[in-house]
């Protein structure tokens, strides 16, 4: 599938791209005096480091990022923090975590999922990554890419939401 195609994936439907696994460690939320933070359940927060927008109950066509789809996609990452040491970068599309499908999510449910555990294994897709070469082709033994930013930086808030 091309670059081009998976842009404009349509939720449902079967994907194949190149996908990239992020390893995020969530980090303790706490006070300004760093006493910990605990929820309403009683359950210790963490912090992500990222916000997401997007969503199946979203209208993308109302992004001030321009994303093609209504998949979830991460629109802001806090420098130095839990999502910024772990390779995640803005305009990432987040397609699984921890086994979950964020391929057909709500947005609200996409932020519980994310909330809900210190540990988020992810696979992400990266607009401007390689084409998978197919087998007997070829192969360069190592692969670089420079991701250019075809969307806009400027975030909207009623699309994307911090953690």
């Amino acid at each position: 599938m091309s670059t081009q195609q998976m842009s404009q994936h349509a939720a449902g439907d079967p994907l194949e791209c190149y996908s990239i696994p992020i390893v995020l460690h969530k980090e303790p939320d706490t006070d300004q005096r760093g006493n910990p933070i605990f929820g309403a359940d009683g359950k210790q927060r963490y912090r992500c480091g990222f916000k997401i927008g997007g969503g199946i109950d979203q209208d993308n066509t109302k992004s001030p990022q321009g994303y093609p789809d209504k998949g979830i996609y991460v629109t802001f990452v806090y420098e130095n923090g839990p999502a910024h040491q772990s390779g995640l970068q803005v305009h990432d599309k987040i397609l699984q975590v921890n086994g979950h499908d964020f391929t057909l999510v709500t947005h609200k449910k996409a932020v519980d999922y994310i909330q809900r555990k210190p540990l988020l294994n992810m696979l992400v897709y990266r607009k401007g990554m390689p084409n998978l070469q197919k087998m007997g082709q070829p192969q360069p033994q190592f692969q670089s890419y420079s991701p250019q930013n075809q969307y806009s930086q400027q975030p909207q808030a009623q699309y994307q939401r911090g953690y």
